[in-house]
C-alpha cells in the first residue's frame, strides 16, 4: 500500500495528474469504498487490502468529465471494465493514468461470518502487501482463524486471470486463485427444469429491495438516464413477491448487458440480499461463446461483440431457443 501512496504523491505533486481514484476507510473496517484524492493531506485516508473489492473503472465516467488526468488504481479484472467503457465511448483514455495494482483475490466478510464468526473486532492477513494464507480475526468471543481462500468473493475463485489488460504501469505482485470451473454454478442450473430454475430465481429476485445497488455499481450501466429512473409504471417502487414487475427489473437490466458484461462480479458484491445476480450475465456469456465463439467483453478493444456484428453464419433465433 506504501507503494502505491507513494507513487501516487510523485505523480500529483509533479503535476501529471490532478486527483487520484481509490480507496478509502469505510464505516467498518472491512468496508473500504471508492473515494477520490486531490491533495498529499487527504493520501492520509488512502488504503488498499483485501477488502478493497470495488470496481474504480465505473468511477471514471465521472472523472472523464473532470478538468485533467485522473490516476486510478485498476486490478486485473478492473481493466476489462475500463476496456469495454473505452470500446464505448463512455471514458477516455487521454483522461487516465492506470496503475495495474497486484491482487491475491479480494474478501467477503460474509464468507468469513458463514464460517461460525460472529462479533468481528479486528482482521489481521488482509493487508495490501501480506502474502500469508491465514486470517487472524479478533472477536468478542475470541481469537479465530480461517483460509484467505475460504474468505474470498466467488467472482475471485473462477478469476479470468491475473493479467492487466490496460494500463501505464504496474505496481505489486498477482496471485492465481482460480480453483473452480467459471460456468460450474450455472450448468447447475442448466440441468434444472424449467420448474425448477422459475423457482430457483422467483424466490432469489423475491428479496429484492430495488436499491439499485446492482445497477449502480455496474460499469456496463453507463446510461446518464435510466429507464427505471422513470415512475410512469410504478417501476421505482418494491413491488410485490408476486408481481411480474419485480422480476423485471433484473431480466432486463441482463439483457441490457449482455454482449457487454465483463462478469466482475460487483452487482453480486453490492446486494444487501446477497442475490447471486452475476448468474444471469454468466449465462449470457456463456450462451454467447457457444453460440458465437468464446468472447470475453473488455478482452480486446478492437474486436467486434457478437450481438452487434453480424456474420453470415450467425446462428438463427429459432435455433437458439432450441438449444438454449
Amino acid at each position: 500500500m506504501q507503494e502505491l501512496i507513494r507513487r501516487g504523491k510523485e505523480l500529483l505533486l509533479e503535476g501529471t495528474v490532478k486527483r487520484i481514484l481509490g480507496w478509502k476507510a469505510g464505516d467498518l473496517p472491512y468496508n473500504p469504498e471508492p473515494a477520490f484524492f486531490e491533495t498529499e493531506e487527504e493520501l492520509k485516508d488512502f488504503i488498499y487490502n483485501g477488502f478493497c473489492g470495488a470496481n474504480l473503472s465505473k468511477y471514471m465516467i465521472e472523472a472523464a468529465r473532470m478538468e485533467g488526468k485522473t490516476l486510478v488504481f485498476l486490478k486485473p479484472c478492473d481493466t476489462y471494465s475500463f476496456n469495454q467503457l473505452l470500446k464505448e465511448h463512455r471514458v477516455e483514455r487521454e483522461k487516465a493514468y492506470i496503475i495495474g495494482v497486484g491482487c491475491r483475490g479480494k474478501l467477503d466478510i460474509e464468507k468469513i461470518r458463514s464460517q461460525g464468526i460472529q462479533g468481528i473486532l479486528g482482521i489481521e492477513g488482509a493487508e495490501g502487501d501480506s502474502e500469508g494464507e491465514i486470517l487472524k480475526i479478533r472477536t468478542l468471543y475470541g481469537d479465530r482463524t480461517c483460509s484467505y481462500s475460504s474468505a474470498m468473493l466467488e467472482r475471485c475463485h473462477v478469476c479470468r486471470g491475473k493479467e492487466h489488460r490496460i494500463y501505464d504501469e504496474k505496481i505489486g505482485e498477482s496471485a492465481d486463485t482460480r480453483d473452480r470451473d467459471r460456468f460450474g454454478e450455472v450448468e447447475k442450473l442448466e440441468a434444472m427444469s424449467p420448474e425448477e430454475r422459475f423457482a430457483f430465481f422467483k424466490e432469489e429476485l423475491g428479496k429484492c429491495i430495488r436499491c439499485n445497488a446492482c445497477r449502480n455499481v455496474c460499469p456496463a450501466c453507463s446510461c446518464r438516464k435510466c429507464v427505471f429512473d422513470g415512475n410512469q409504471f410504478d417501476s421505482a417502487q418494491k413491488a410485490n413477491a408476486d408481481a411480474f414487475e419485480e422480476k423485471m427489473f433484473h431480466i432486463i437490466r441482463a439483457f441490457h448487458v449482455a454482449g457487454r458484461c465483463t462478469d466482475c462480479g460487483e452487482c453480486s458484491r453490492v446486494c444487501p440480499q446477497g442475490i447471486p445476480l452475476h448468474l444471469f450475465n454468466r449465462k449470457f456469456i456463456l450462451d454467447i461463446n457457444r453460440f458465437y465463439g468464446e468472447y470475453q467483453a473488455g478482452e480486446d478493444i478492437e474486436k467486434p461483440c457478437p450481438l452487434t456484428d453480424y456474420a453470415p453464419e450467425d446462428i438463427e433465433p429459432g435455433e437458439a431457443a432450441e438449444r438454449g
